[in-house]
């Protein structure tokens, strides 16, 4: 990461900046110093030899960084969805066995009840939602369990922790949607075509519309291209930007 900030100073400044992979320069003829090491790069950028690495335009790299941060706030959830996990798994719940998803409509209810103090596995059940494949007869027999008090403690702060970074990815969606709408407006005012695909809310999607967005800084209806979904498609640009993506959407869409 050392060099990110260094690199940004000398592109603001007018500089032609070239990030190279140290393997493809590492043969430094004698002996090694930092000396001899930029004696070697410079004579190697001299004869044109050094390939820089790809790295997109500026704004691509604002929105890199907020994907990036949300996408490691997520992943740092899961963590705690696994440590609620295993608090239940002490304790012999087994409501992962009967929810599809413990971090799910259902199983938050059911663990919200239990930190609140409710053991009854029969009142616990009929909180599951409507959509839950389960009935609550099912979902009562797994929530026969020890209820150990260190266990309950460690189910609380893991609960805790889960919420609080659901909160941080909420902040960060609200900064990625700010900044979408600073983008350029490609769509000419075309109105976004109606989706010929039903399309269902994925697991940690953002919580604004992200199709919307694409269409109006691309111009084009992203999600129209097979096995591409709205996040798929901003993780894209995202990474690579949309100059570098723009001879694809001519072919695809």
């Amino acid at each position: 990461m050392y060099w990110i900030p260094l690199f940004q100073v000398l592109e603001e400044r007018g500089f032609e900046v070239k990030l190279v992979n140290p393997r493809h320069v590492k043969n430094v003829p004698g002996r090694k110093t930092d000396v001899l090491d930029c004696q070697w790069l410079q004579q190697l950028h001299t004869y044109g030899l050094l390939a820089g690495a790809f790295r997109p335009d500026d704004q691509t790299c604002v929105l890199r960084s907020y994907l990036r941060q949300r996408e490691m706030l997520v992943r740092y959830a899961s963590h705690h969805i696994q440590h609620m996990q295993k608090a239940l798994e002490q304790m012999n719940i087994k409501l992962h066995h009967v929810v599809s998803d413990v971090s799910g409509v259902t199983g938050m209810r059911i663990l919200r009840a239990i930190l609140e103090g409710e053991r009854d596995p029969q009142r616990l059940a009929e909180l599951r939602d409507h959509r839950c494949k389960n009935d609550a007869s099912t979902i009562a027999k797994a929530l026969q369990g020890d209820w150990r008090p260190e266990h309950l403690f460690a189910l609380r702060q893991a609960l805790e922790l889960y919420d609080f970074y659901r909160q941080q990815i909420a902040a960060c969606d609200v900064e990625i949607e700010g900044y979408l709408q600073t983008l350029d407006d490609r769509s000419a005012g075309q109105p976004l075509p109606a989706s010929a695909r039903r399309r269902g809310h994925a697991k940690n999607e953002p919580a604004f519309d992200v199709r919307s967005h694409l269409f109006r800084i691309s111009g084009v209806d992203l999600t129209a291209i097979e096995g591409i979904d709205a996040q798929s498609a901003l993780k894209l640009i995202g990474e690579i930007g949309l100059d570098t993506l723009a001879p694809a959407l001519q072919v695809q869409v």
